[in-house]
């Protein structure tokens, strides 16, 4: 069983498109593990995008980011990484095909509805940065 970080960035949260995007992942057959919703700090920020924090977009970034609350959740299931990024598309949503994710709500590259981490070493590290232990919860435990 596969983790991986999702983050619903501000413009779906501005759109309340959160419980249609939540809904696409688990009507995929993913559960959620573990959800919050939290306003990103600067710090948070810079290390969560630290692969980008020297480049001159970076600021936007960082605004963009820390603009309105978002949820953040961890999402299991097999090939879980893979089959996100695959629902999500492209990270370019004017290049995303309808059906997708982005495809159907993302407006631009920034704009894209939803963060999801690449490989399971990022994964890994994304949910240690936003999440405690005791926060992320075993699939057979939030099944009722």
């Amino acid at each position: 069983m596969e983790q991986t970080l999702i983050i619903l960035k501000p413009d779906c949260m501005e759109r309340r498109l959160c419980g249609t995007v939540l809904g696409r992942f688990e009507a995929a057959g993913f559960d959620v593990q573990a959800c919050k919703l939290a306003r990103l700090s600067s710090a948070q920020l810079r290390e969560h995008y630290a692969h980008v924090a020297d480049k001159p977009f970076y600021p936007e970034i960082e605004a963009f980011m820390s603009s309105r609350p978002v949820i953040i959740a961890v999402l299991s299931g097999s090939n879980v990484i893979a089959r996100v990024r695959e629902l999500l598309g492209p990270t370019n949503s004017k290049v995303a095909p309808k059906g997708t994710i982005r495809g159907d709500f993302g407006t631009e590259m920034m704009r894209n509805v939803c963060h999801a981490s690449d490989s399971p070493e990022a994964a890994a590290a994304e949910i240690r940065r936003f999440f405690r232990a005791e926060e992320v919860f075993a699939p057979a435990a939030v099944r009722i």
